[in-house]
Formats: C-alpha cells, structure tokens, sequence
C-alpha cells in the first residue's frame, strides 16, 4: 500500500513533500517495529542504539561524549540511558584514566550476551521485512544522504 492510501490523503503539493511524508512515516513505522522488537529484551530503542555502539568499541571504552555523537537520536539522554543500562548490569562505567573529569563506558558481558541473542531476532525480523534488493537499497542509502547534505 503506498503512502496516500496509507495516510489517506490523495493530494500532496509535490513528489517531494510526498516523499518527506513518506520518509516520516516510514521512520515512525520502523520505529513501532523496533520498539516491539526490543521490549521483549527489556530494551528502550536508544538503549539498544548504545549498547551497538560500545558493542562496536569493545573492548576500548566510549566516553558519554562519543556516545551523544554517534547515538540515532541526538536528542536522547546518553548519560541518563547509560544509568539505566548500569542498573541493569548492562554496561560498566569507570574513571577515564587520561581524563579524571570523563568517565569511560564499557559493555558488559551479560550486555555483550544479550545483544548476541537480540541479533538471531534482529536478523529475522529484517529478513521477514525486506522488500528492496541489494541494489535499490544502495539507491536508497544514496538517496536519503543526498537528501541531508
């Protein structure tokens, strides 16, 4: 089904106001997607966001600093996500050894585990939803970075 039957509207003032609404809508699908996906993990979207990120450090740690900048959402609240993922034995944190006033992020082994898991039903979760070819992804990708330059 395509995004006027979607959203029920027929007319838009252009292809690209279209495509904007698409991509809007399409974010917040993907979004809905994800939550259900993670929730059964105990999960929040940007708690997973991090979790990758360290995953992608380990073993060197991150800074909440390097976190913020490469966390999906800039709007999250890296430092208030990494206390929820302590608490839940997620991630470990320690005094940064070259800057006292920083503090380092490091993921855990049960955080590494529990991601380990989540990748069997990431993978078949996005298996069961893909729709484009290799190629037309690329296309996308080209696309939507084009979009934001």
């Amino acid at each position: 089904m395509g995004i006027a039957e979607e959203i029920k509207q027929e007319k838009f003032k252009s292809e690209y106001e279209k495509a904007i609404v698409n991509i809007i809508y399409t974010n917040a699908w993907l979004n809905q997607q994800h939550l259900r996906l993670f929730k059964s993990n105990g999960l929040t979207v940007p708690q997973y966001n991090i979790l990758r990120i360290l995953r992608g450090q380990h073993p060197n740690p991150a800074t909440v600093n390097l976190l913020i900048d490469r966390m999906l959402d800039k709007s999250s609240n890296a430092s208030r996500i990494v206390d929820k993922l302590e608490q839940k034995g997620l991630v470990k944190r320690s005094q940064c050894s070259k800057d006292r006033r920083a503090v380092d992020v490091f993921i855990s082994d049960k955080g590494l585990k529990l991601l380990s898991d989540m990748d069997v039903k990431t993978e078949e979760w996005e298996n069961s939803t893909r729709k484009l070819t290799e190629k037309e992804s690329a296309t996308l990708n080209s696309l939507l970075d084009k979009m934001r330059k």
